[in-house]
């Protein structure tokens, strides 16, 4: 084992996995060429195809841990890894509007599959060398990004063939498969430790500040989501750029995230509490500006501004979990919040299209104005929280 784990090949390969489980929404650029492509479907079941893949990612968090006890870890990878790669390359050749949603949701479920196992997998190899552990894991924490960005970047090309040939990203699972399989040495069978984790797992609880995070999270992702369905309309609608200039903005801004994602103990050393208001006032400023932006130089500001805000912001809500959870229950809490982000992303079109009804427009620039609003109430929590902590560390002192 030790000799596999510092070979550089095994070390891409373990690695490879990581880059798919931000990919499945990344077909969203794609969404202004497809509004025509299904008569008889509204707009938000249109942007709905590039959400319901978390509800699939729900499942599969769910579902993981029994096929793990029965077939083991690699075959259960390797299982999400196919799921993903037939499913997510299938609307390629369909044009019907319900079997590319059924296939939408089965590309989360397969990434499901793998999610979690791409992280837990790394201390397995490198628990015996903290450096070398913290050094995978900070790799393993920045590789969703880079194959968001990948695909982004393919898709600037791939959108001005046609929206079925978007889904031509998918195909990048392949080389990921054949290195996982052929590279990747892991038992077939579960070590004793299963009966000593299923103990721990059957005492972990959750408490109220567990549930608050998880709620708060839920209303982050599901008002953050239209940067992601809502943005390339914007962009067209408002004569600034294509559905290629969309891709390529996703993918310079996702590039640009992973500093700033990986910075946050930086800030966080400094400010402490005040990251948590910080953050979603850049947030909420991000869709300000985004909402009056006229052309791609402003916009691209306004964006980074936006990403700038949420690398911060979202980091301290796990910060606050790993704290706040009960003792030997953060699985269980990362759970729960993973469920009710996954849940948020994925209705967060037909729940952000209702409100916008509700107040008569549901125009992209409409739908960036009520995120802001969002996200200003988000701020206004985040900043009493902030001065109720900070006023009890006065008293403490």
């Amino acid at each position: 084992m030790k000799q596999t784990k510092d070979k550089f090949i095994f070390k891409v390969s373990l690695l490879s996995i990581s880059l798919f489980l931000m990919m499945a929404p990344q077909i969203s650029s794609a969404l202004p060429l497809m509004y025509h492509a299904f008569p008889g479907i509204d707009k938000a079941g249109v942007e709905t195809l590039s959400t319901v893949p978390n509800f699939g990612i729900v499942i599969g968090l769910l579902i993981s841990p029994i096929l793990v006890r029965i077939f083991g870890q690699k075959p259960t990878i390797i299982a999400g890894l196919l799921i993903t790669l037939v499913t997510g390359t299938f609307p390629m050749y369909a044009s019907a509007y319900v079997p590319i949603l059924i296939s939408r949701f089965l590309i989360g479920f397969g990434i499901g599959l793998f999610n979690s196992l791409a992280v837990s997998l790394i201390p397995q190899f490198y628990k015996s060398n903290e450096e070398e552990l913290a050094s995978m894991i900070g790799f393993q924490n920045v590789m969703g990004s880079v194959g968001a960005a990948l695909a982004s970047f393919m898709l600037s090309y791939l959108v001005t063939i046609s929206w079925h040939a978007a889904f031509a990203i998918y195909f990048l699972v392949i080389p990921a498969l054949l290195l996982f399989m052929f590279f990747v040495p892991l038992p077939k069978k579960k070590t004793q430790k299963s009966t000593t984790i299923k103990t721990v797992e059957k005492k972990q609880t959750v408490n109220g500040k567990v549930v608050l995070i998880s709620i708060l999270m839920f209303f982050i992702f599901m008002f953050y989501m239209p940067i992601s369905f809502a943005l390339p309309s914007f962009i067209v609608d408002e004569g600034i750029g294509t559905t290629s200039t969309a891709a390529l903005i996703a993918a310079i801004s996702t590039l640009v995230g992973i500093p700033i994602g990986a910075s946050f103990g930086f800030f966080f050393k400094r400010l402490h509490d005040k990251v948590f208001p910080l953050g979603f006032a850049l947030v909420a400023l991000g869709f300000i500006l985004i909402s009056i932006s006229s052309n791609v130089a402003f916009l691209f500001v306004s964006v980074i501004v936006l990403g700038f805000g949420f690398g911060i912001g979202v980091p301290y809500m796990y910060n606050w979990l790993d704290w706040a959870a009960p003792e030997g229950s953060i699985n269980l809490g990362t759970t729960v919040v993973l469920v009710l982000v996954n849940i948020g992303c994925f209705i967060s079109p037909t729940v952000i299209n209702l409100i916008g009804g509700v107040f008569g427009s549901t125009s992209p620039r409409a739908i960036m104005v009520l995120s802001a609003a969002a996200f200003i109430i988000i701020f206004g929590y985040a900043l009493l929280h902030y001065l109720k902590v900070h006023h009890q560390q006065l008293k403490a002192n």
